[in-house]
């Protein structure tokens, strides 16, 4: 049984449908009311999933309506899920060089304070991306957010969710006496966590897609220039044997206007032609929330403080004892997949090293936090 047909079949059963295997790959159904309605299809009815479907069977493809059809029967149901894990484990030690090798600041120190057990709220965002250009690109992406900090978990989030499938730790069904957890972020707060870290993972996995289209685009450029080039050395060699001459008969000047025509001609065909090669690799990227899990975790939480300059500011990363290593470290700007970070003079934000960086235009360094204009040239 191939995969989208094992799929149809819990699907069907879940929904309360009738199923009974088919050879070669398929599917007899027997559909309630509220199925038949849901999918359009009548009471008893034949699907096929392979090339070598039964005789008279509806067949059912990725590409097809079905899968229009199963998402609307569905509907919210599944978007959103909660896990309750309990787990425990001692922090790594020495704590200090853990923190050392996840926390890297440019331009600032920190001081350790202790590590305390905590627990926290991770949420596993399920993102559906569709890049449109020349070709069409489709697929998934998963982003880890900790509550408790604001952090991103996306360098172990794979080993994570491979953990929590694996099912070895105790689920919960109720969360322990006295437990206290972070609050829940509004939904503007998480739009915002979304736009700031979902461009940066969709183009890393686009990143082969991008660099084929930058190299079809790069070759037609190319040929384009090559072309038109050859056109205006043409026109120019002509109007060349044109100017030695003393005097020109009226048959050449009328040659000379020509070709001086055919050059503005062809340059208005190269800005044209490269418009549209522009407009022809143009991509446009929509991508979406699908699902949510919402696991809740014991951590080993820790707290230190950064210390740049004058200020100080008290920051925890929590040590995760599903996969036994610390989160990435938080930003208030951007998303940045590495430990280092820079930290501004005013609040003292964690940045990513583009975040605190020269201006362009006048090469003054500030915050991209505090200010998403350079606060000199208003750049």
């Amino acid at each position: 049984m191939s995969e989208i047909c094992s799929f149809f079949k819990t699907f069907l059963e879940m929904e309360g449908a009738v199923t009974e295997p088919a050879d070669p790959d398929g599917l007899d159904v027997i559909a309630p009311p509220a199925l038949q309605k849901s999918l359009e299809i009548p009471e008893m009815i034949s699907l096929g999933f392979g090339a070598e479907s039964p005789e008279g069977a509806h067949v059912v493809t990725l590409e097809s309506d079905w899968m229009e059809r199963v998402e609307k029967t569905i509907d919210t149901r599944g978007r959103s899920s909660r896990i309750i894990l309990n787990t425990t484990a001692d922090a790594p030690s020495p704590p200090e060089r853990v923190l050392e090798q996840m926390m890297v600041l440019n331009n600032a120190t920190f001081r350790f304070s202790k590590v305390v057990p905590a627990w926290t709220r991770y949420w596993i965002v399920t993102l559906c991306y569709t890049a449109i250009s020349d070709e069409k690109r489709e697929g998934m992406l998963n982003l880890g957010i900790n509550l408790s900090n604001g952090g991103i978990v996306e360098t172990h989030l794979k080993e994570m969710i491979g953990k929590i499938m694996e099912s070895d730790f105790q689920m919960e069904q109720n969360l322990p006496d006295d437990i206290q957890l972070p609050g829940l972020w509004k939904n503007t707060r998480l739009q915002h966590m979304l736009q700031q870290s979902s461009p940066v993972l969709v183009h890393h996995q686009l990143d082969k897609f991008l660099n084929s289209m930058r190299q079809r685009q790069e070759r037609d450029l190319a040929r384009v220039f090559e072309y038109h080039l050859s056109l205006r050395d043409e026109s120019i060699r002509q109007l060349a044997l044109l100017k030695q001459k003393n005097s020109l008969t009226e048959r050449q000047q009328s040659d000379q206007k020509r070709h001086q025509q055919r050059l503005e001609t062809i340059t208005r065909e190269h800005r044209a032609k490269i418009q549209d090669i522009r407009q022809k690799y143009d991509i446009s990227i929509e991508c979406r929330m699908e699902q949510m899990l919402e696991l809740v975790m014991p951590v080993q939480r820790f707290q230190f403080i950064i210390l740049r300059r004058k200020g100080k500011r008290s920051v925890s990363l929590d040590w995760n004892p599903l996969i036994r290593k610390l989160d990435q470290p938080p930003c208030d700007y951007g998303y940045h997949k590495g430990p280092q970070r820079s930290v501004c003079d005013d609040r003292l934000h964690l940045l990513p090293p583009e975040g605190y960086a020269a201006c362009i235009q006048c090469d003054k360094v500030f915050c991209r936090a505090c200010d998403p204009q350079c606060p000199k040239c208003k750049k």
